[in-house]
């Protein structure tokens, strides 16, 4: 069970607050339950786990209840413990509703959305909330529209690399803590903790924000993570990839993102080698790869000798 702030979830959601509850609800998955069945007195089934989103249909129906039907029906929708319920389409609980829903501090919500609407934009906040989640050290830019990820010891430039890359007109994540969610089976996204997001440390120089120091179009909250890099000091005994035939992955919440190792030594560009990384990714998802052409090519120049 994830607990969930009630004053965070209706400031995301642009919920209004009727009934506050203990101000924090648990739930374990994100998908919405409309109690219209249950109001009839079906429970069967009943999913009182999930938030309770009563929407135009069950509104009409509870209005055409007599007064101590509505109590009796809501009574027992309300005697099950559930995380929370949202009125849809400004929908003003009903008196009893709140009285009901007091004694058991279920939370109460109202929203001016659609139904539809508001069942997606919940559905969508509980999925980030409850998507599993570490922390890893390293630096997360977006170039080009991929989320490029760079990974290595310490003093390897990283941060260095991403200032460069905001110069370039790239945008940053987040550096040197890294928060990254699995949002699906096969995507993950990564984002800045509060504390130091839009932050960039320059040994020699320290901390610098680069919202205020290249503007808002050089940061941004979130992107996925679509290729990793990592730095490694070069050594002249190991033996790098030259070619890009042999495509390496890396496994982070149980998805595997490509994996890039870049040697790293006095006087290599780093900015530029992360800019044709992440121009060479899109090159492969448009169906183009490189590497796999040259070997094309050479095949045939060796059969045709």
């Amino acid at each position: 069970m994830t607990q969930i702030i009630l004053e965070n979830f209706a400031k995301a959601l642009g919920l209004t607050i009727a009934y506050e509850g203990n101000g924090e609800f648990f739930v374990a998955e994100s998908e919405v339950s409309r109690p219209g069945l249950q109001l009839t007195g079906f429970y069967e089934h009943f999913a009182y786990r999930r938030v309770q989103l009563i929407g135009n249909a069950e509104m009409h129906y509870i209005k055409q209840l007599s007064e101590e039907m509505q109590r009796t029906r809501l009574r027992e929708l309300l005697s099950y413990n559930l995380p929370c319920v949202v009125f849809s389409r400004d929908f003003n609980p009903p008196e009893v509703f709140l009285i009901e829903a007091s004694k058991r501090r279920i939370p109460v919500l109202c929203s001016p959305m659609p139904t539809s609407k508001v069942s997606h934009a919940i559905t969508k906040y509980l999925d980030r909330m409850l998507a599993p989640v570490i922390t890893r050290h390293g630096v997360l830019i977006d170039v080009y529209g991929v989320g490029v990820m760079l990974m290595g010891e310490s003093g390897m430039g990283k941060s260095e690399t991403a200032l460069e890359m905001v110069k370039r007109g790239h945008r940053l994540v987040a550096d040197d803590v890294l928060e990254i969610r699995r949002v699906a089976e096969n995507r993950l996204s990564g984002t800045a903790p509060a504390l130091t997001r839009h932050l960039l440390e320059i040994r020699g120089i320290g901390l610098i924000d680069v919202r205020y120091m290249f503007g808002v179009g050089a940061v941004i909250p979130e992107k996925s993570i679509d290729i990793v890099i990592e730095m490694e000091m070069w050594e002249d005994s190991k033996s790098y990839d030259r070619l890009g035939l042999d495509e390496q992955t890396i496994t982070i919440l149980d998805v595997k993102i490509p994996h890039i190792l870049i040697p790293v030594r006095p006087g290599r560009n780093l900015a530029i080698v992360v800019e044709v990384a992440a121009r060479n990714f899109r090159l492969k998802r448009l169906g183009y790869d490189v590497a796999k052409e040259f070997d094309r090519r050479w095949a045939e120049e060796f059969e045709n000798d």
